[in-house]
């Protein structure tokens, strides 16, 4: 009877043991997937602004359609001024501007058409057709959209905003874990989530992990 008990509570030790070691490593693998995922969204979202800033160069205004931005990345050209020939050293030592240099005929001002796709994205395997996913997903998209804010100037500014939730980015980690942390975020960050932009205000496109 004795060896039995002795059994039992070994086995109970055991379980404890376990127990008490998933509640020091569960928030530690959460916390490592968390980063890890955040890490990737927020790479895909500065590429959203980049396009989204590029499309406004273009076109004077931002757009609330991925389908029309990837069409403009995969289709959209560039204005850039470009210099042709060169300002010997001597004279540049001598103090001659570029001003100077045009007007003396010794360079030209030309304006070329540059692709966007090839301005902005230069990483290698670079997919724009996934600029729309939020990594990790399974091909959940995205939430964007454009629109306008009034500034303390009463000037209106054309702006736009593209996020995703935890609730989306972070599912199938512990759902306690996720509330926690949402409720952490939406403190320090006015979202419980990873956002880029604003539709309310004039924020200069800054995503809300910087």
């Amino acid at each position: 009877m004795k060896k039995v008990i002795q059994g039992i509570l070994v086995v109970v030790v055991i379980i404890l043991g376990y127990f008490i070691y998933e509640s020091v490593q569960k928030p530690i693998r959460f916390e490592a997937e968390q980063q890890r995922r955040y890490s990737a969204t927020i790479e895909r979202l500065k590429d959203i602004r980049a396009a989204q800033v590029a499309y406004r160069t273009v076109h004077g205004k931002y757009t609330g359609s991925f389908d029309t931005l990837v069409n403009f990345l995969n289709t959209g050209k560039f204005k850039v001024v470009t210099m042709i020939g060169t300002i010997p050293d001597s004279l540049l030592d001598a103090g001659m501007t570029e001003k100077e240099a045009l007007k003396k005929g010794l360079i030209q001002r030309d304006t070329i058409l540059v692709a966007v796709k090839d301005s902005l994205f230069k990483k290698p395997n670079f997919s724009l057709d996934s600029l729309s996913i939020v990594p990790f997903t399974g091909g959940k998209k995205f939430e964007m959209k454009m629109g306008e804010v009034e500034t303390g100037s009463k000037v209106k500014v054309n702006v736009f905003e593209a996020k995703v939730h935890n609730d989306v980015l972070l599912n199938g980690l512990d759902r306690q874990l996720i509330i926690n942390f949402n409720e952490y975020r939406t403190k320090v960050a006015n979202y419980p989530g990873l956002r880029v932009g604003s539709l309310d205000e004039a924020n200069n496109n800054a995503g809300n992990w910087e």
